[in-house]
C-alpha cells in the first residue's frame, strides 16, 4: 500500500516536472522569437540614417519628410516593450515609404547604386521582420494554448505565467493585401 502511494506521488511529481519544463521551453521559444524581431529591427534602425543622408543630398527641400523618418526611428528605438515597438514600427514603415515616394521625383537618386542597394537591403529586412513575426506568433500561440489546457493551466497559474500578445498586421499591411477584381 505504501509503495502504491509513493508510486502515485512519484508519477504526479514527474508529470509536474514535465509540464513545468514544457512551459519553460515554450516561454524560451517566445523570448527567442522576440529577440529575432529585435535583431532585424536593430539592423533596420542602423540603415535608416544612411538612407536619410542619401536622400538629403538629392532632395534638399524634402526636409520635413526626412525629419519625420528620423523622429519615428528615435521613438521606435526608445520603446520599452516589443509590442510598443511594433506599434511604433507602423509609423516608421509609413515614413520610410514616403522617402521612397520622394525618390521617385529624383531620377538621379533612383538610379544611384547605393540607394538601390539600401532599398534592396531594407526590403530584405522587412521580409525578415515579417518572417520573425510569424515565428513569434506561432511560438506565442503554442505558449498561450499551453496556458489554458488542463492540467498545464494549473501549473502555469502556480508559477505566474501570463499570456503573451500576438503581433497583428498593421493597417498599412492590411491595405497591401487587399485584392479587387
Amino acid at each position: 500500500m505504501l509503495y502504491g502511494i509513493l508510486g502515485v506521488v512519484a508519477v504526479l511529481f514527474l508529470a509536474f516536472i514535465g509540464i513545468y519544463n514544457k512551459l519553460a521551453k515554450l516561454k524560451v521559444m517566445v523570448e527567442e522569437a522576440s529577440s529575432d524581431i529585435e535583431t532585424f529591427l536593430k539592423q533596420r534602425y542602423d540603415m535608416i540614417p544612411n538612407l536619410v543622408e542619401m536622400v538629403k543630398g538629392y532632395a534638399k527641400h524634402e526636409s520635413a519628410t526626412l525629419a519625420m523618418v528620423t523622429e519615428m526611428r528615435t521613438k521606435a528605438m526608445s520603446a520599452g516593450t516589443l509590442p510598443e515597438k511594433m506599434k511604433l514600427e507602423e509609423g516608421l514603415t509609413s515614413a520610410i515609404s514616403k522617402i521612397f515616394a520622394v525618390a521617385e521625383n529624383y531620377p538621379d537618386l533612383k538610379a544611384n547604386t547605393n540607394f538601390i542597394q539600401l532599398q534592396t537591403t531594407l526590403k530584405e529586412l522587412e521580409e525578415g521582420i515579417q518572417k520573425s513575426r510569424r515565428y513569434y506568433n506561432g511560438a506565442a500561440r503554442d505558449f498561450n494554448t499551453s496556458l489554458v489546457v488542463f492540467p498545464t493551466n494549473l501549473i502555469a497559474q502556480l508559477f505566474g505565467y501570463k499570456k503573451v500578445d500576438f503581433f497583428e498586421a498593421s493597417q498599412e499591411e492590411q491595405k497591401n493585401v487587399e485584392v479587387k477584381f
